[in-house]
């Protein structure tokens, strides 16, 4: 891992010699945890993420923290390409602009990703279309703040209930919206993986902005790619996110996601509100890069696409000595969008834990079917003390342990040796 200073804030470049590691942050009343994995049938990782936070009390009233998930399209290095662009070029284009509202140097910084992105596809020939899809979000004195193009997601959970606060720019969303309906009742055969809009194929874009939306402490905020919300329905996402420790709920939500399949790249980062007082204080902080394994140089399934591959992140922590901005406590912030666009209940019950009930049992049972050479004693002591819970009505306890149920299984997976290692573990819901 190495470290370059760039225009005032510290960029940590984690390439190919980690393949796969968690972030974990916490800085003044902010814990923020991110991971980003390849899934189980693609043999790259076209997912990128950033995570800028201001490092100042002054810094953070002018632009606050910001956070961003991109999703590329286009061929293999075309995708990657243009993912990254994104993330390498928002959080400076955004924080060398302290003169302008956070909302102006948002869209500006995403529109100047789209040109930039727009014309390395034009100059080159094996890059021509590349795309990809832009989720920011950034915590501001006067509240949180979204900027959006594409089909990642934002979400905001505040106690019983889990808002999507971005607008899916697909297809199916699209259509569900001109013929007033939902995007269940669209035809099934609507493709669900056609995007309307991106950063990238074309010279500008038109980026929502949605917000900003008051803090409260224990807000918690998912960005994520469509390969969580592909294969996780919203109500398991939000009985996740609302019951476990957030160090545990980015890494459990990727696990459960390849288990169902994991048919695409998989970034999610959550950060929490621990408390408004805090935020920007920069009391207390810390960081921590965790590998949480080495990939062996022969790991691949048949045909190459091997689920344990990963591409390189460049993980952003914003360090920038700008300007106080002056808009930001005195100018009068209207609410812009139309956010949230969905709201799903989180609370874990006797009906909702059903899925996580089922998944863990399916586990179980592929112990005897595949004969995996690995201890089970855990996990299966870890679905005893669920049912326990569950017994005692305590259901969002026997979330806790369904979900380290899974982490350890998964775990024992990628640490297997390639031999040893099942080509698929997909669990069938159906």
């Amino acid at each position: 891992m190495g470290g370059l200073s760039v225009h005032g804030y510290l960029v940590l470049a984690l390439c190919m010699a980690n393949p796969r590691v968690n972030l974990e942050q916490n800085v003044g009343g902010l814990h923020c945890v991110a991971v980003s994995d390849v899934g189980m049938r693609r043999a790259s990782n076209q997912d990128s993420l950033a995570v800028s936070l201001a490092d100042s009390t002054a810094n953070w009233q002018s632009h606050g923290h910001l956070m961003l998930v991109c999703d590329g399209m286009g061929a293999h290095a075309a995708g990657e390409l243009a993912s990254k662009m994104a993330t390498d070029a928002i959080p400076h284009s955004y924080r060398k602009r302290p003169a302008e509202s956070p909302s102006e140097a948002l869209i500006a910084a995403v529109r100047s990703a789209n040109e930039s992105i727009y014309t390395k596809g034009q100059n080159t020939i094996d890059f021509q279309g590349m795309g990809t899809t832009c989720s920011c979000l950034v915590l501001l004195p006067c509240g949180a703040l979204a900027a959006h193009v594409g089909d990642s997601r934002i979400y905001r959970l505040r106690g019983e209930k889990l808002e999507q606060l971005t607008f899916d720019h697909s297809l199916v969303w699209e259509m569900a919206r001109e013929g007033q309906a939902t995007e269940e009742e669209v035809p099934a055969y609507v493709p669900k993986n056609v995007i309307t809009r991106s950063l990238g194929p074309h010279p500008t874009v038109a980026v929502d902005i949605e917000g900003p939306f008051p803090l409260a402490n224990g807000d918690r905020y998912l960005l994520c790619s469509d390969g969580l919300t592909g294969p996780l329905k919203p109500e398991l996402v939000a009985m996740v996110l609302s019951a476990l420790p957030l160090a545990d709920v980015a890494q459990t939500l990727v696990d459960l996601a390849n288990l169902l399949g994991g048919p695409d790249n998989i970034t999610v980062v959550v950060a929490e509100v621990v408390k408004v007082s805090q935020l920007g204080t920069m009391e207390q902080s810390q960081s921590r890069t965790m590998p949480t394994y080495s990939r062996p140089s022969n790991n691949s399934r048949s045909g190459g696409d091997s689920w344990l591959d990963a591409l390189m992140q460049v993980i952003t922590f914003g360090h920038w000595k700008g300007q106080k901005c002056a808009k930001i406590g005195k100018q009068k912030v209207g609410l812009q969008g139309k956010a949230p666009y969905r709201r799903h209940a989180a609370i874990a019950d006797s009906t909702s834990i059903e899925t996580l009930t089922d998944i863990v049992r399916q586990l179980e049972d592929l112990e005897d079917q595949r004969r995996w050479k690995f201890d089970w004693s855990e996990i299966h002591a870890d679905r005893h003390k669920a049912h326990q819970a569950i017994a005692k009505g305590d259901h969002p306890t026997a979330v806790v342990y369904y979900s380290s149920a899974v982490r350890r299984l998964m775990k024992a997976l990628r640490d297997s040796p390639p031999p040893d290692r099942p080509s698929d573990s997909t669990i069938d819901l159906g």
